[in-house]
Order: C-alpha cells, then structure tokens, then sequence
C-alpha cells in the first residue's frame, strides 16, 4: 500500500535509507549545514519501499527526489509537493521557496512556482503570497532621473566602516538605498542592526534604509544540497544572489551602481565581491571601496565582536559610532551570553 508519512533524520536507520535514495537521484551532499535546519522530512512508501521525499526548512522546501522507474515520478512529485505545503499551510506559512536544479524548474512551474533567478548550478523560485513583486511594491519606486546607488550590509553591528562606505556613496550619487540583511543569523538580531543603522546614517539625507526580507541575503546562506562540488557551490550561491539584485531590485529602485567594501581580511568575501562584479556590470557599477583604518588596521565588525566576547568593549569606541557603542555598553550582558551560543 502506498503511503506518505514522516521519515526522522534523527534516526540512523531511516536517514540511510532517505540518503541512499537521494544519492541514487545525483543529490549527494548531505552537510550538517544542510540537514541541520530541516524542520521536517516526509516520504512516499510502497511497503517499506521509498519512492518520493521532499523535506522543509522554515520556509524552504528542499530534497525533494522521486523514484521514475515506473514512469510515476512526476505524479509522485505533485503528491510530495502537495504534502509539503499543506505542511507549510498548517504551520502558517503561506509563501515560501524552493532552490533546485536548473532540469526541475519546469516541474515547480507546472505546482505554481515563480522563478525569481536562476544560474548554472542551480534556480531560486518561490509561491504564494506575499511574492517579491508585493514586498518591492510596498517602497517607492527609484528615481529615473537620478543617479541612485545602492549598499547591502549585515551590520552586525555597525560600525564606522559601515558608515564611511555609505558616506561615500552618498556624496557621489544623488539618492542611496542601504539594504539591510533581514535574516536572523548573527550576533545582533536584525531589529538591532536595523535599528543601529538607521541612528548611525540619521543625518544622511539622500539615503533610505530598508530591509531585504528573504531576498538579499548572505551567500553562504542559500541551500545548495544539490551541488557537489564546494567551488561550484559559491559560485552558484553567488551568481544567484547578484542575478536576483539584478533582476528585481535594479530596475524597481533604478539603481545603476553598487558599492562593496574591500576585504582584505577575508578571500572568500572577496571572491564574492569579484564575483558580484562580474555579474551585475556593465548594467551596474560596482564600486569596490578600501575599507577605512583605525590606526593601521581596518575597522572589522569582526574585530568588535571578539572585542564584545572577550569583555574589552572600551577597544571598540572609536570604531562604532555612539549609537553603537552605547547600545552595546547598555546591553552588554545579554549579547555577550549569545556569544557563548556560537553567535
């Protein structure tokens, strides 16, 4: 008798089957970082044979592989796929992703899905509401007439590295749009870092801050189970994040340059920086800025939180801005305990 029902990666014997399965379909990356956020895996049996799975991530749908031996995968797909977002539905979650091969994004557009970007390794959509065209519509248009840059920036926490880099753009460019990562992986949650961006730029008046929701974030934070190869891996994480900026957020705030802060301290965000260069010129400037010194080092966000973490906040003054700086004096207990956290 066929059956969908939970498969728990927890336990040895059931994750060996489910990642037996998935290999034979080509996926064969199974990292900590990719399994580890899964809230819920479920599978199609005949017996104990599986034939489908599909798993969740808060709003991510991922694995998701079908048995077509029998020339049933493609109805085995649309079971999978309807089981998981009656899961999502159940949990409230009315809008949510999928990140898959570049073959199966036919399939997810026959179930509903948009593509929001797509690479050589591997495509971004999502489905249901609200999409990227209600989150762009809820901020005014860019300018035409106006040269508009742009910044993306975690912030975690902001310092004056931040600030110079945003300074400089504003005083070349007649309008700014600081893009804040929305996702909640570091140190400082992102109404913090929201919040302490918005102080350290208040008499900046040609800048507007915003949030990114789920569509400008980190690019070692896009799920790539389905790549086997770790260079592909970043090269996929990072076209993507640079082709949906380009796509959807270019030409709805008219930005036509993109200002980067140099990472002398960091050849994988330089990587990254090179590769978003490559991908959004020539319709968009990059502008690839050196990061400003205290002294002869470089002011780091990096540098303040170990300051944080190993109790010598006064080290941190004259590389945040007051805002910063008495936030974290004023919070200073509860954000050192997240550091023991692993934040």
């Amino acid at each position: 008798m066929v059956k969908i029902q939970d498969i728990f990666l927890k336990s040895k014997m059931q994750r060996k089957i489910w990642q037996e399965f998935l290999t034979d379909l080509n996926i064969i990356n199974f990292s900590e970082s990719e399994i580890d956020v899964i809230d819920e895996t479920i599978g199609i049996f005949d017996e104990e044979k599986l034939l489908g799975t599909g798993s969740i991530a808060r709003n991510v749908i991922k694995y998701v592989g079908t048995c077509n031996k029998d020339g049933n995968g493609a109805a085995r797909f649309n079971q999978i796929l309807t089981a998981l977002e009656m899961r999502l539905m159940a949990k409230g979650i009315s809008h949510y992703f999928v990140f898959t091969k570049p073959e199966y994004q036919k399939s997810f557009e026959y179930v509903g899905f948009q593509l929001l970007a797509d690479s050589k390794f591997g495509v971004l959509m999502e489905k249901g509401k609200p999409n990227i065209q209600d989150f762009l519509s809820k901020f005014d248009r860019g300018n035409e007439k106006q040269k508009n840059a742009s910044i993306v920036m975690n912030a975690n926490p902001f310092t004056f590295g931040h600030r110079y880099l945003v300074e400089m753009a504003a005083a070349e460019n007649n309008w700014v749009y600081v893009f804040v990562v929305s996702e909640d992986k570091s140190l400082f949650t992102f109404d913090e870092r929201f919040e302490l961006v918005k102080k350290g730029l208040s008499d900046l008046t040609n800048v507007t801050i915003l949030l990114t929701s789920d569509y400008l974030v980190s690019h070692a934070t896009f799920p790539a189970y389905f790549i086997k190869n770790s260079e592909d891996i970043v090269t996929y994480q990072t076209s993507l994040d640079a082709r949906l900026f380009k796509k959807w957020f270019v030409p709805y705030f008219n930005i036509s340059v993109r200002y980067l802060g140099e990472e002398p301290l960091s050849s994988t965000t330089e990587h990254y920086n090179q590769a978003l260069k490559n991908e959004l010129e020539p319709e968009v400037t990059v502008k690839i800025i050196p990061r400003k010194k205290f002294g002869n080092t470089v002011i780091s966000a990096t540098t303040v939180r170990e300051n944080i973490k190993n109790n010598t906040v006064a080290e941190i003054l004259p590389r945040v801005p007051e805002t910063t700086y008495n936030y974290i004096l004023s919070n200073l207990t509860a954000i050192r305990e997240r550091t023991k956290n692993g934040n």
